[in-house]
């Protein structure tokens, strides 16, 4: 029986979004799963387990348009020192924009590490509104697409999945606003400082 070996390649792990897709996600799964954090000290010890794995989940927020920096370091290490038998690699990825193709240039940055180093890429999920999905009662929506994805990956299948918030784009910029605005007010911040570049300085 396979194994999966789920990596949480988010800056803020232990407190992420991503750590409550991932419970998500294994809750789902038909087959063992193991979850890790990926932290500046704990590079080689994730690599030298991996090989244990059949299957590795890559769960990571979208930053700047590619994957995060602690994500990034690993993978340099990753290439250094692969395991002998190395398993698929699947990846769900989550964003703050509402278009799930925001994602698109992350999942490549994955792509191609794959396939310079020779692991196969197995399913992919993305997800658009990540933040807002879990705090709300559409979290049903998110919650169905990663059970697929959970099967495809237990079943070492190569499905490639996307969801958004079921709403309309003028909605959810309305409903994003409205929750930052008053994100700031909750630390002396107004809409017009927010707006600008002066917010920096503080």
């Amino acid at each position: 029986m396979g194994k999966i070996m789920i990596i949480n390649g988010s800056p803020r792990a232990p407190k992420s979004n991503s750590k409550q897709y991932a419970d998500l996600f294994a809750k789902s799964c038909t087959i063992p799963t193991q979850y890790f954090n990926i932290t500046k000290n704990n590079h080689l010890e994730l690599c030298n387990i991996m090989g244990d794995f059949t299957e590795v989940l890559l769960i990571f927020p979208l930053y700047a348009d590619g994957i995060p920096v602690t994500l990034m370091n690993f993978l340099k290490t990753l290439e250094q020192n692969p395991p002998k038998q190395k398993p698929r690699i699947s990846v769900l990825i989550n964003c703050g924009f509402f278009e799930p193709e925001q994602n698109d240039i992350a999942v490549k940055m994955v792509r191609f590490f794959c396939k310079k180093q020779g692991y196969p890429f197995g399913s992919l999920l993305r997800i658009g509104g990540g933040e807002a999905f879990l705090t709300t009662p559409l979290k049903v929506f998110v919650t169905r697409k990663i059970k697929k994805l959970a099967i495809a990956v237990s079943e070492g299948k190569n499905e490639n999945l996307k969801v958004t918030m079921p709403i309309t784009k003028k909605m959810f910029v309305k409903a994003s606003t409205s929750y930052w605005e008053n994100y700031g007010k909750r630390n002396g911040i107004t809409p017009e400082q927010m707006s600008t570049m002066e917010i920096e300085k503080e």
